[in-house]
């Protein structure tokens, strides 16, 4: 054999190794059966026609089985125990921690041991964390690598596809953390814990949570010291790379300062696995009455409690997760009776809420007095407007009220006096006044415009009745009109303030004193004055030249 055939005598491919490495590299010790519903999950629908389960699962952990032995070759993994069921049990070498480090791109100081040894009792514990992992997971199949299967292979793994998803990937979980009360994370002192199992899964709204596996060998007593020593890692600080003291989880860790309003300590999450003699539901009871004064919060009147300081502690048993899966109902949190979803049960809703309620009320009041400042502005407005109108010039001479323009114009003074000549009077007075005044003394006439509406101006001699200036009657209808309009196309009277009985007699005068001039205005401007020969005289004048 040559070529592949020689390196990988097993026949196993670059992605089936990978697999491997990240799995391994995670959970540190697993069999190949977890391996492959991890990596693979399309398998686990095919080999349908396997007669019993134990020839499909052979069947499907074939690729992952040849995998593992190739690795075995290359001194990357290696067989470590077995299962109560038989299962091998595989973990990585040095060399295989060292590859699964560039798959999972974790520093090789943060990997954590080989494992070895942990499959000589049958790995109960490490079996019971990696099943939580995959309840967590929930893994789903690809569709495409099932497009040539049979339609019912395609069914069922469609309804696992359509149902509620898991939590991050196997490179969001961490096992065998330590958790220093002393030391460092590197050479973790005495009086620290250390934790099954460790999820960063930011991406699916789970920055940090730490997972506590029991098979009920564990007694309430037990559990609590681990919380205990929980505790005071989370309360142990240590100076940042900024020279601040923060506390040394988040050093490792990036979490939000509150979780659902509270400056809480990140959740702890206990799984119960019962393998073991011990009651669950006892244990989680007594239990939560040892640690009460770990979560225990503190009640406020807006009908939520407040969990400053504490550590939200969470419990629910694996067939449960196993089934539901992180969106069900299946999590209990200390100091809860109703069971919630994981998200639920690590958050606050009832704070969440009631910082809501609060947000619409301080929004409606916001609303509220924004509408009432509009208002009080609306009404300064008109009022301000109101008190202008009432301050708006009137022209003496026709009482129109001056535009916004002419009022501007006419208000300009300058050392204390008024720039415009005639500051009493609208645009049309004034036009008429400056035209007035270009006229010779004693022929000016007072012209008052009427603005009508939208129109141009029309002027006007006597906006009201005029009277006669030689008799002091009033002017009938028919001789106001006559006289009353002296626009720019409109013929103006002669005798404008004169009635017409005045007018008629002042004619009479006229002609009688000036005949020769009233009959040439009869007969036309065209009519041409008579010649007048002036008599020769007789006399006896004689030429000199005669």
């Amino acid at each position: 054999m040559t070529g592949k055939r020689v390196t990988n005598p097993a026949g196993s491919s670059n992605s089936l190794r990978g697999d491997v490495l990240r799995v391994l590299g995670a959970l540190k010790v697993a069999t190949a059966d977890q391996i492959q519903r991890i990596s693979a999950p399309h398998l686990n629908h095919r080999h349908i026609d396997k007669k019993t389960p134990s020839e499909q699962k052979t069947a499907r952990t074939a690729a992952h089985n040849g995998a593992l032995a190739d690795m075995r070759k290359h001194n990357q993994s290696e067989t470590g125990g077995a299962t109560a069921t038989g299962d091998r049990l595989r973990n990585l070498t040095l060399k295989g921690l060292e590859a699964a480090s560039h798959e999972l791109r974790r520093p090789v100081t943060e990997m954590g041991s080989t494992a070895r040894g942990a499959g000589s009792s049958g790995g109960s514990h490490p079996m019971a964390v990696n099943e939580t992992v995959i309840a967590m997971l929930r893994p789903k199949p690809d569709m495409a690598k099932l497009a040539d299967d049979p339609a019912e292979v395609r069914a069922a793994a469609q309804a696992v596809v359509d149902a509620p998803g898991g939590i991050g990937t196997i490179a969001s979980y961490w096992t065998e953390v330590p958790l220093p009360a002393t030391g460092t994370w590197n050479a973790p002192g005495k009086g620290g814990a250390q934790a099954d199992l460790v999820l960063t899964a930011p991406q699916d709204k789970m920055p940090l949570l730490f997972i506590e596996v029991d098979n009920c060998h564990m007694t309430a007593e037990e559990l609590a010291l681990k919380l205990e020593k929980y505790a005071r890692f989370f309360r142990r600080t240590t100076k940042d790379t900024d020279g601040k003291e923060r506390p040394m989880w988040r050093t490792r860790w990036t979490a939000p300062e509150t979780w659902s309003g509270d400056s809480s300590y990140p959740p702890v999450l206990l799984v119960f696995n019962r393998e073991g003699q011990r009651d669950p539901i006892r244990t989680a009871q007594r239990l939560a009455e040892l640690t009460r004064h770990l979560w225990e919060g503190e009640w406020y009147e807006g009908g939520f409690h407040e969990y400053d300081g504490k550590i939200p502690i969470i419990a629910t048993s694996l067939p449960k997760l196993r089934e539901h899966g992180p969106h069900g109902p299946v999590f209990i949190r200390f100091g809860r009776r109703a069971p919630q979803s994981l998200w639920e049960a690590v958050g606050n809703p009832r704070r969440e809420a009631a910082e809501a309620r609060s947000r619409d009320e301080v929004r409606r009041a916001l609303e509220e007095r924004q509408a009432e400042q509009r208002r009080v502005a609306v009404e300064q407005a008109t009022k301000k407007a109101a008190e202008r109108e009432a301050q708006r010039p009137v022209c003496t001479g026709c009482g129109v009220r001056f535009t916004d323009d002419r009022w501007e114009t006419a208000s300009t003074r300058d050392w204390g006096r008024p720039t415009d000549s005639h500051p009493g009077l609208c645009d049309g007075c004034k036009q008429w006044a400056v035209v007035d005044e270009s006229q010779p003394a004693g022929k000016q006439e007072h012209h008052e415009p009427v603005s009508r509406g939208g129109e141009s101006y029309e002027f006007r001699r006597y906006p009201r009745r005029p009277v006669c200036v030689e008799c002091g009657t009033q002017f009938t209808d028919e001789r106001w009109e006559a006289v009353e309009r002296v626009g720019w196309s409109s013929s103006q009277e002669a005798n404008a303030s004169l009635c017409e009985h005045c007018d008629q007699r002042h004619e009479a005068d006229m002609r009688q004193a000036w005949p020769d001039q009233h009959r040439r205005q009869e007969q036309g401007p065209e009519a041409e004055p008579e010649q007048v020969v002036p008599e020769q005289k007789t006399g006896l004048w004689f030429s000199r030249r005669t």
